[in-house]
C-alpha cells in the first residue's frame, strides 16, 4: 500500500502546479493537520483515494469549513484495507488556541480510547499532528512532543507514527525519519510517502 503523508505546508507541486504522477499509485493519503482545507478538498478532486486528517494546531477554521470529500478521524480507529489508523491531532497547549492539550488531557484521550482499540486489537499508524516526546519534537512548550504517544507506541507497537507540526526550517538537524523501538516515526512535514 502507498501511502502519501501531507503536514503544514501545501506542497506547489501538488498545489499551485499539479502533477498527477505524484498520486498515480497512492491508495491512501494522510494529513496531519495545518493545511488550508481548500488544499485538501483540491485533492479529493484528483484521486480516488480516501483522504484522512487530524487537526493542526491551526486548524480551528475547519470548524466552519472542513476539507470536503475528506474524513476527520480524531479520536478513532479507522480501517483502510486492513491497516488501522489511529488519529490523535493537535498539540501541547500554549495559549488558548484550539486543538491544543496539556500532557494530562491526552493522556485523557487516550484514556477514553481504551476499549475501541481493544476491539480493533491495537492499530498500524498512529497518526498525530505533533511528535512524540523527544522524537523530533523542540525544546519550546509550543512545538513539545507528547510522553502518552511513547506509551501508546510502548503498548501497541504500531508499524509507524505519521506526524507533522515541527516544520523543516524550524532545526538545522531536522530529520525525516526516526525509529522508536520498532515503529518508524516520520514527520510528514510538506510531503513523503510510506509504502506498507
Amino acid at each position: 500500500m502507498k501511502i502519501l503523508l501531507l503536514a503544514d505546508q501545501a506542497e506547489p507541486m501538488l498545489w499551485e502546479h499539479l502533477d498527477k504522477r505524484k498520486l498515480e499509485g497512492v491508495d491512501l493519503i494522510l494529513s496531519c493537520g495545518d493545511l488550508p482545507a481548500s488544499y485538501l478538498s483540491f485533492l479529493t478532486c484528483f484521486t480516488n483515494a480516501p483522504i484522512l486528517y487530524v487537526h493542526g494546531n491551526h486548524d480551528g477554521r475547519y470548524e466552519k469549513t472542513p476539507p470536503e470529500g475528506c474524513i476527520c478521524i480524531e479520536d478513532t480507529v479507522y480501517v483502510h484495507e486492513g491497516v488501522r489508523i489511529l488519529g490523535l491531532g493537535g498539540s501541547m497547549r500554549y495559549n488558548k488556541g484550539p486543538h491544543q492539550y496539556t500532557e494530562k488531557e491526552m493522556s485523557k484521550r487516550i484514556k477514553k480510547l481504551r476499549f475501541r482499540l481493544w476491539r480493533s486489537r491495537g492499530f498500524d499508524i498512529l497518526l498525530t499532528h505533533a511528535p512524540a516526546y523527544q522524537l523530533g519534537d523542540d525544546t519550546d512548550l509550543a512545538h513539545r512532543g507528547f510522553e502518552a504517544f511513547l506509551h501508546l507506541m510502548d503498548k501497541h507497537k504500531p508499524r509507524a507514527l505519521v506526524h507533522g507540526h515541527v516544520h523543516q526550517s524550524y532545526r538545522y538537524d531536522f530529520k525525516r525519519e526516526r525509529e522508536y523501538n520498532g515503529t518508524r516515526v516520520i514527520n510528514a512535514c510538506g510531503h513523503t510517502y510510506l509504502e506498507l
